[in-house]
């Protein structure tokens, strides 16, 4: 069975990608481009079944639960080397789509699988 990793590298709907990390002492300081990455979008977040509307409501906030969606996000870069990364709640992705466009997400959330990290994202319709 290929890694989970690979999996989503070599996916065929895995789209490319630049990772960008907030700096946190400073929100006027540039991003830092953390590096390029494949993520593959599984398609709509889903809460868990369990949850009650308050649940979903503190979950979603202000933002229009539409623009949640499911992903795996891999960095291009092998493990254990300098450029490696992962990314983290509160970072940003720049994705390629097949258009040509970039379409920007904010990681809001994720989770450990045993699939590999899985991330919940809010598409930005903000024009860059």
């Amino acid at each position: 069975m290929p890694h989970p990793r690979q999996e989503i590298l070599n996916h065929p709907d895995a789209l490319d990608c630049t990772v960008y990390r907030p700096d946190e002492q400073d929100p006027d300081t540039e991003e830092q481009d953390l590096g390029d990455a494949k993520v593959l979008i599984t398609g709509a977040f889903e809460p868990p079944q369990d949850w009650d509307a308050h649940q979903r409501e503190d979950y979603y906030g202000e933002e229009d639960p539409t623009h949640f969606v499911s992903a795996h996000i891999e960095c291009l870069a092998k493990p254990a080397t300098r450029e490696f990364f992962m990314p983290d709640s509160g970072d940003y992705v720049a994705v390629q789509s097949s258009l040509g466009d970039v379409v920007m997400y904010y990681v809001y959330d994720h989770e450990e699988t045993e699939h590999g990290r899985h991330y919940v994202l809010i598409r930005d319709d903000e024009e860059l």
